[in-house]
């Protein structure tokens, strides 16, 4: 590989110092709350009003609803589906 000689850690910290200031600021919105929108009756009646969506299979079970788990792997295959890649990968943990 044809790579640049490598900085040391002053040096390094100064260029990153450097590309950062670069940087515009802008306001972000994103996670501010609810936005006001038109959900087609199908979707919230069927997707977020159906309970086989969010709940557990019986109230005694710890496992994590079925629904959930058909929503990742359905956000998957629609990944995979749109970049070309032969996988992808959804996590339970970020709730994203």
């Amino acid at each position: 590989l044809d790579l640049p000689e490598a900085l040391n850690e002053f040096e390094y910290l100064n260029r990153m110092q450097k590309v950062a200031a670069k940087n515009k600021v802008f306001n972000s919105f994103m996670g501010q709350g609810y936005y006001n929108c038109v959900v087609p009756t199908v979707i919230q009646r069927n997707i977020l009003e159906n309970p086989g969506w969010y709940t557990a299979y019986t109230p005694y079970q710890a496992e994590i609803a079925q629904g959930r788990l058909e929503a990742l792997i359905n956000f998957q295959t629609m990944v995979i589906d749109l970049t070309g890649m032969e996988i992808a990968n959804a996590s339970l943990l970020d709730e994203a």
